[in-house]
């Protein structure tokens, strides 16, 4: 979490009724937007406060655009882009290139001895995994392992890492002022001349990942199977990592298919801000990302989750810590009533005064946690508001879904009262400061506002919003939204090891 510098808690605690207008106007003078001739925006944002900049790259692709059957490439396609380009990361590049070829070729083979169904020939299977493999070993050779990433950290590089959601992918680290160049030129590199180096040893590491993720954790399992039956169409149900077998099953080649299809200009959006003058930074930027090739803007999803019908109820039995999950279907975050999910959220579960806190942990007891959040596992396309509590012990997943059900039905038949909205409006309202009080939020909120709305004043302008929404308005969306045929419910429940029989030896 990020900490709030005193001056910002100051604004806080003064008031922030003027926040939008105010800000838009301070912002306005200090960011500057630039949509490059090959579609690729870029934006800076001056913060002359320390010697620093942060930037945050926004690809407009994540999870959802897995091709089917490929499921993790999105997620895998992150790791790839720390392996270095054609001159980074590499003794020889042309004769890498050769060997990473061979790689392809022999992978191919081996997978269409290993996926055929009938007569297949158990010795030739076992060659043709050894010549895929000594072809790894023969490419791995040109490697100079991690140099992309070593280079950054010489020249000053701190918090070097990368997210892949369900909706986007991200690339951020922070930098010296005076490396912004160094910076242009490596992010640039990687996004015009990738290479695909150590592809099957990263597979292993997504491998591990998945296992550490889900296969040995009862809670990711709970939501893989919580996912699995919210959304029957949309790739939403999807884990985002990918099952072991889609994992074994996709190349460099198809990583390579999906870089060239998503990672096109006009699918970014990259801020900076910091240290930097725009009259500085933007033409070095431009000339190094204006390098990337104009081309069309992929096409959206089409496929649309249909109306949910019935309730639906997946259980797990494990010998493990129980928990309980639910969610109801709700529109993408383009909706006019965005805003009002945004306050239930906040009402039920942002700190300890929140009604979920206080019902199910501080009254009731029989939970040692509780919350409810909107938004999930996503927001660009319609989503899940999910509910998510812990079961104190001794208690069950069935205490807590009737005890959390009681408090979503007084979201439909009573009104919040005046303090609690007031109460959740200026919180929201002191979470946004909070998000600007660092360059690297700033840079995040910046190209994420820009990338889902087209315009980072929006960023202010959801206050604006936030501040509209009434009493009537909550109850209006509760009582469409939280319905027993729109409602997925998804338990882990401890199962008790089976005891012995009586007189058995033990």
């Amino acid at each position: 979490m990020r900490r709030t510098p005193p001056f910002l808690s100051l604004v806080v605690l003064l008031g922030l009724s003027s926040l939008t207008a105010q800000d838009i106007a301070s912002f306005e003078k200090r960011i500057t937007v630039k949509k490059l001739s090959n579609g690729l925006t870029l934006m800076v944002l001056e913060r002359p406060e320390a010697p620093v900049f942060s930037f945050f790259t926004y690809v407009d692709a994540g999870d959802v655009q897995d091709p089917k059957g490929k499921g993790g490439l999105a997620h895998m396609f992150e790791h790839m882009a720390f392996k270095g380009t054609d001159k980074i990361g590499t003794l020889n590049f042309p004769a890498e290139k050769a060997a990473l070829e061979k790689v392809e070729q022999r992978f191919q083979e081996y997978e269409r001895e290993r996926l055929r169904r009938v007569d297949r020939d158990p010795k030739k299977l076992e060659a043709a995994e050894k010549a895929w493999r000594d072809a790894i070993a023969e490419a791995q050779k040109y490697v100079i392992p991690n140099e992309f990433s070593e280079i950054i950290e010489s020249a000053g590089g701190e918090d070097i890492n990368a997210s892949t959601s369900m909706d986007a992918t991200h690339y951020f680290y922070s930098l010296p002022s005076n490396r912004l160049e160094l910076w242009a030129y490596l992010e640039s590199e990687r996004m015009l001349h990738p290479v695909f180096r150590e592809f099957y040893i990263e597979r292993d590491v997504v491998h591990e990942e998945r296992r550490m993720r889900t296969d040995s954790s009862p809670l990711g399992r709970l939501v893989e199977e919580f996912l699995a039956a919210s959304f029957i169409a949309h790739p939403y149900h999807e884990n985002g990592i990918g099952f072991p077998s889609e994992l074994d099953a996709f190349s460099a080649s198809d990583a390579s298919r999906f870089f060239e299809k998503y990672y096109v200009a006009p699918n970014m959006v990259i801020a900076v801000a910091g240290d930097v003058k725009a009259t500085e930074a933007t033409p070095i930027m431009e000339r190094y990302f204006g390098r990337l090739p104009k081309m069309e803007k992929p096409e959206d999803l089409s496929t649309v989750e249909p109306p949910q019908k019935a309730e639906r109820v997946t259980t797990l039995r494990e010998a493990s810590q129980p928990y309980f999950l639910e969610g109801y279907h709700r529109p993408s975050y383009l909706d006019p009533d965005d805003a009002v999910y945004d306050v239930i959220s906040d009402l039920l579960s942002s700190g300890r005064t929140s009604r979920l806190y206080r019902a199910l942990v501080r009254d009731k007891k029989i939970a040692v946690s509780a919350s409810g959040f909107s938004g999930f596992p996503g927001v660009k396309y319609p989503n899940l508001f999910a509910f998510f509590s812990i079961p104190a012990q001794g208690h069950t997943p069935a205490e807590i879904r009737d005890a959390m059900h009681t408090e979503i039905n007084r979201l439909v038949t009573e009104d919040v009262t005046d303090d609690e909205l007031k109460m959740v409006k200026t919180r929201m309202r002191a979470d946004l400061v909070r998000g600007l009080a660092d360059n690297e939020g700033l840079a995040e909120e910046l190209a994420t506002y820009q990338t889902l709305f087209g315009d980072w004043r929006e960023m202010f302008r959801s206050v604006d919003r936030v501040d509209k929404v009434t009493k009537a308005d909550i109850r209006r969306v509760a009582a469409k939204t939280f319905v027993a045929n729109n409602r997925t419910i998804s338990t882990l429940e401890t199962k008790v090891p089976a005891q012995p029989p009586k007189g058995a030896q033990q």
